[in-house]
């Protein structure tokens, strides 16, 4: 007799989610705008004529199943690939493998699991392979391919979209589960459509947490001598905490980053709270996120209202002195303070404009009437010479030139009359006023 095994071929052990997997396109459920009937992609597949590819999207959307589906079309020799688990010698011996495949007429199709996570060395192994035609690859990916796939490789690939799962998408999956044989269709369970609907909304368009979460509610249910029963507490436990797509170093950090400064420059103090809220519940430093503040307090506030930088700044110190999670409110105030205040990116623009007079014209020698005469030699040489203190005069001003000849007409600081700075913008005016005197 054949002794049994806890690491046996027992389908029962098999996550839900694999069991599960569809063996065709009439099966896939989502990416309609791909893979519904006369769209590229199912054209593609179902004719067998698929080129070098990138699938980019989040996890769980059904990048390996699309893969899988054309392993089960293809004529080609499939070759399944981790990055996870593969260095430059395993590439190296199935690109091997595939050359010599090419040479007798044979097609490679080679799909790459998480292919960001090869270093550019390995990616570079992949290119002349692929320019040879030796490989068919099909990447799939998570990041923003444009950051995390070399340039070279990527521009011999066609880049597929893959999007988060519609709720109506996820419920109609979770409902096949139910009556599939291969999944609960056996067992009598017991859901209401308003628990099922939970469980996709907590997946937040991941088809393998929703199967992933049905599978414990299932397996933490009431038995009865009628079935499973699954209960609004019972699943309660199963979905107490949503974990949120947040990678602190790839693109979804850019993107949140970018919305919470738009939301604030846009005056939405809402947009902007949830934005930040989302980048603290997905493990962002808050500290990084009040570096952020005091950037915005400077270039979209600015002299409209200077209280805000001393605002940033001490919601800094605050979330320095206290960390998370009591630091949220410190971070909450400045980000409202800053969404309300009055705009003004006129230190912005006058940042960057004398930086780049700075970066592209001549170095400008310091005029004489400005310089510091330290030593004797100095003074001989003409070193401060028609310097004019401005604190001998009743209005404080003098008509000494500052600026370099070639740039005595140049205005990098335009302000606006936004808040407090239309009075700065009264002042300067009543400056030049006097110097045109």
């Amino acid at each position: 007799m054949e002794q049994l095994s806890l690491f046996g071929n027992n389908r029962a052990m098999t996550p839900l989610a694999s069991r599960l997997r569809p063996d065709s396109l009439d099966e896939f459920v989502g990416q309609q705008h791909l893979v519904g009937r006369g769209k590229i992609l199912r054209q593609l597949i179902e004719r067998d004529q698929i080129s070098s590819m990138i699938f980019w999207g989040p996890p769980g959307v059904g990048k390996t199943t699309l893969a899988s589906i054309i392993a089960g079309k293809t004529k080609s020799e499939f070759i399944n690939f981790s990055a996870v688990t593969s260095g430059i010698k395993e590439i190296k011996e199935v690109m091997n493998r595939a050359e010599m495949s090419r040479r007798v007429g044979m097609r490679t199709v080679l799909f790459v699991d998480e292919i960001h996570r090869f270093n550019k060395a390995q990616q570079d192994a992949f290119l002349p392979y692929v320019e040879k035609g030796s490989i068919i690859l099909i990447g799939a990916t998570t990041e923003n391919p444009s950051f995390e796939i070399n340039a070279a490789l990527l521009s011999r690939c066609r880049v597929f979209v893959l999007k988060a799962l519609e709720e109506d998408d996820l419920v109609k999956l979770l409902q096949n589960a139910l009556s599939n044989p291969a999944g609960f269709g056996n067992q009598n369970v017991e859901i209401s459509p308003e628990n099922l609907r939970a469980v996709a909304a907590f997946a937040n368009g991941d088809a393998r947490t929703a199967l992933n979460t049905l599978e414990m509610a299932v397996l933490n249910g009431e038995i009865s001598a009628k079935g499973i029963t699954v209960t609004t507490e019972g699943l309660a436990q199963c979905i107490s905490r949503k974990s949120l797509l947040y990678d602190k170093t790839g693109e979804e950090h850019y993107n949140l980053i970018s919305a919470l400064h738009k939301s604030m420059r846009n005056s939405d103090p809402d947009a902007a709270i949830y934005w930040m809220m989302r980048m603290l519940e997905g493990g962002e430093n808050p500290l990084y996120i009040a570096r952020r503040l005091i950037r915005f307090a400077s270039e979209d506030v600015g002299m409209a209202d200077s209280r805000a930088l001393q605002v940033a700044v001490a919601a800094y110190q605050a979330c320095h002195f206290l960390g998370m999670p009591e630091c949220d409110v410190h971070l909450t105030h400045a980000v409202v303070y800053l969404s309300m205040a009055p705009k003004s990116n006129a230190l912005y623009t006058a940042c960057e404009a004398a930086k780049k007079d700075v970066k592209t014209l001549r170095a400008e020698p310091v005029p004489m009437q400005i310089r510091n005469a330290v030593t004797g030699l100095m003074k001989e040489q003409g070193y401060g010479k028609g310097y004019e203190y401005a604190h001998d005069t009743e209005e404080k001003l003098t008509h000494m030139q500052c600026m370099p000849d070639s740039l005595k007409d140049r205005t990098y600081y335009h302000p606006t009359l936004e808040g407090e700075e239309r009075k700065t913008a009264q002042r300067l005016e009543e400056i030049k006023n006097f110097r045109k005197e």
